[in-house]
């Protein structure tokens, strides 16, 4: 299934992809394996902020794990060209800014996960790590990065800029 219809069944909206706010790439692609920066728990104008246990609850920390995916994609899609390239999900690595006595790491991530399940299936599913951190950068209280697997015989529609012998 086109990963786009799929989005549309399910009412998502990407949004514009998130600049870096540092000296790193959003991805980087090796061999069949794309990986991907950390995004962080922000939709538009909607930011998760804060610990996990004390200033956001779970349910909040959770949305704000589906935002970290949605900017993610939204990334890749600018940078792929063409989200119909990712063949499977192979790995999350997440981190929860969590108040000293929150152990709930893993159902906050979920938000994120199941999100990759719901938009492809059984490739979705993935290996996964789920961190507490004592803080993110800008109070953030989710940030994910991945890894995933993309189909190579499939050309990005993305054409490249040739600068000199270089392409770009």
């Amino acid at each position: 299934m086109d990963i786009y219809e799929r989005m549309t069944e399910l009412g998502i909206e990407l949004p514009p992809a998130p600049p870096p706010v540092g000296l790193f790439l959003p991805a980087r692609q090796v061999g069949s394996l794309l990986f991907a920066s950390g995004q962080g728990s922000f939709y538009k104008d909607h930011r998760i902020e804060g610990k996990v246990g004390a200033d956001v609850t779970l349910e909040d920390a959770r949305l704000g794990a589906r935002y970290c995916m949605l900017n993610m994609l939204a990334s890749l899609d600018a940078h792929l060209g063409d989200l119909n390239r990712i063949l499977r999900v192979v790995k999350l690595l997440a981190f929860v800014s969590s108040a000293p006595d929150f152990c709930r790491q893993p159902d906050v991530v979920n938000g994120a996960s199941q999100l990759l399940i719901d938009l492809w299936g059984e490739e979705g599913r993935h290996a996964r790590s789920a961190i507490a951190v004592n803080t993110l950068p800008s109070n953030l209280s989710v940030e994910i990065e991945a890894i995933f697997e993309l189909d190579t015989s499939r050309l990005s529609e993305k054409p490249l800029e040739r600068k000199g012998s270089v392409c770009l």
